[in-house]
């Protein structure tokens, strides 16, 4: 009865299925076993690779490497190997981790060419990227490391030394930053040193050609605060300058300085123009002999340089401050130890799935060989006729 009524469902006599399979059972079993045992042979020649982790927490205050790079270099930072779409500090580490500055310290570190019997270098670097597992988690932001290699030894030896190079390459990038913020400077006040100098001399030379040129307080007051004005935009300028070295246009310090750049300006347009406090600088011939009007100049430009270079200093003193102490701290939660126990290949996993799929591959093959609904609808058919 439940064989009629799954021939009316399905065109399928169960009867008729079960006598199929009966036939051919030592078939079945023959090729299930067959798939067994060379999947059994199969995961036994297979390589073992064993998985060693480390756990790093990367800087995560504010100023932080992360956060600067993320700001000031922007792009720049191709080494990386595409950091289009960091949206957090943690995964710039995941990205530099995965450089191409890294794989090769690796590759020449641990002569990873020879391991994996490669030719090309590159081919050596896609070879440890497939063994490499790099991940942050979202909620803890701490950075989950993991090398697979046929030595458990050698795999937790390398898993901490890209933990190593990490800090190398992060440190390496912030020192080039505040280095080269600190040569930038240098430069400047060398220069602006030798601009002093020679107004200065050239001071000193008029008073010793003219004689003593005294102004009223006042003048001098506004020459002066002109002249320091004018520095401080040009110390403002060279800080952009130097930002502009290795920051895109979007980076929040960049703007700041430039909006700061504008603000002097503004202000210094507004006082030379009189309209800050009613009085020329340099004044008009009625008022001043031509030789007090030299004077000012000379004594505008001595002052402008003064308060420049005691500006630059300051920020020659700040770079070298931010180069000695740019060391970038990445701290080691978990070190990689040896695993006990491997990693791949899973052979239980492979041998039961194998079995299965050759199990079932023989029953398709009986089912399309014999075809036993095809039996069941011949004397179907044949009493029709008769009727």
């Amino acid at each position: 009865m439940e064989s009629s009524r799954m021939y009316r469902e399905t065109g399928i006599d169960l009867a008729e299925l079960i006598k199929t399979l009966s036939k051919w059972w030592r078939w079945i079993f023959g090729v299930t076993a067959a798939c067994a045992a060379a999947a059994v042979v199969v995961s036994l020649l297979l390589p073992v690779y064993y998985k060693a982790e480390t756990r790093v927490l990367p800087p995560q205050e504010k100023g932080s490497l992360a956060s600067q790079l993320m700001g000031q270099y922007g792009g720049l930072i191709a080494l990386a190997g595409g950091t289009a779409g960091i949206k957090s500090p943690g995964e710039l580490y995941v990205e530099m981790l995965k450089s191409r500055t890294v794989l090769d310290r690796m590759i020449d570190r641990f002569e990873l060419m020879k391991t994996y019997k490669v030719k090309y270098r590159e081919d050596a670097r896609k070879d440890l990227r497939n063994l490499l597992t790099v991940r942050e988690q979202r909620k803890s932001g701490v950075i989950v490391l993991t090398v697979e290699d046929r030595d458990p030894k050698h795999a937790a030896d390398m898993a901490n030394t890209f933990v190593e190079e990490l800090k190398s390459l992060a440190s390496g990038l912030a020192v080039s930053e505040a280095g080269l913020r600190r040569m930038f400077f240098e430069e400047q006040i060398r220069s602006t040193k030798e601009s002093l100098a020679r107004t200065e001399e050239e001071m000193k030379g008029f008073q010793l050609r003219t004689g003593a040129f005294q102004i009223d307080a006042q003048a001098k007051a506004v020459i002066e605060g002109i002249a320091q004005l004018r520095a401080r935009i040009a110390a403002k300028e060279v800080e952009a300058k130097v930002l502009r070295s290795f920051a895109t246009a979007q980076n929040p310090d960049l703007q700041r300085v430039e909006a700061e750049i504008q603000a002097l300006r503004a202000e210094s347009e507004r006082i030379e123009s009189g309209k800050g406090r009613g009085f020329d600088p340099l004044m008009s011939s009625q008022r001043v002999p031509e030789m007090g009007t030299e004077y000012l100049r000379k004594l505008r430009q001595l002052k402008y340089n003064e308060t420049l270079y005691e500006l630059l200093v300051k920020q020659y003193e700040l770079a070298r401050l931010d180069e000695a102490r740019s060391a970038v701290v990445i701290q080691v939660i978990d070190r990689a130890v040896p695993p006990d126990r491997k990693s791949r290949p899973k052979r239980t996993l492979i041998v039961l799935m194998t079995t299965a799929t050759g199990f079932i591959l023989s029953l398709v093959v009986i089912l399309l060989r014999e075809r036993p609904w095809t039996r069941s609808e011949k004397p179907s058919r044949e009493g029709s006729r008769q009727a």
